[in-house]
């Protein structure tokens, strides 16, 4: 009976050894899950930053790039009415528009003074310089 006691407390024991064996590893296919769950979670927690970051950015540079063609319509503005000031100054040099500087009794008949929109419109069709 010693013998088939022995047997007995060998088996439990291989059994016993096999179980805590499996259970170890079970444990650690099962932490090994959770970590991949979370490096996952994580990634893509990354993603969705990183895209809400390029989707502001993108909008704040189309911001400017309409903040900038607007200056640079501005700045067109003020260089033609540069210009048009520049051809009244020659204008005036030359002695064209006397009749803009006479009173209104004194002009010749059916003179009016040039306006502005005329000379931008002559200076249209004559090209810039």
């Amino acid at each position: 009976m010693s013998t088939v006691l022995i047997v007995v407390i060998v088996v439990v024991v291989i059994l016993l050894g096999a179980l805590v064996l499996a259970l170890t590893r079970g444990r650690r296919v099962a932490a090994e899950r959770r970590r991949d769950r979370e490096l996952s979670r994580r990634r893509e927690q990354a993603v969705t930053e990183h895209r809400e970051a390029a989707e502001a950015r993108t909008g704040r540079a189309d911001e400017a790039e309409h903040r900038a063609r607007l200056a640079s319509a501005v700045a067109e503005r003020e260089r033609a009415e540069a210009r048009l000031h520049e051809e009244r100054a020659v204008a005036h040099e030359q002695g064209l528009n006397d009749d803009e500087l006479m009173p209104d009794e004194e002009r010749p008949a059916g003179r009016e003074p040039a306006t502005a929109e005329a000379e931008v419109e002559a200076g249209g069709r004559n090209g810039d310089r």
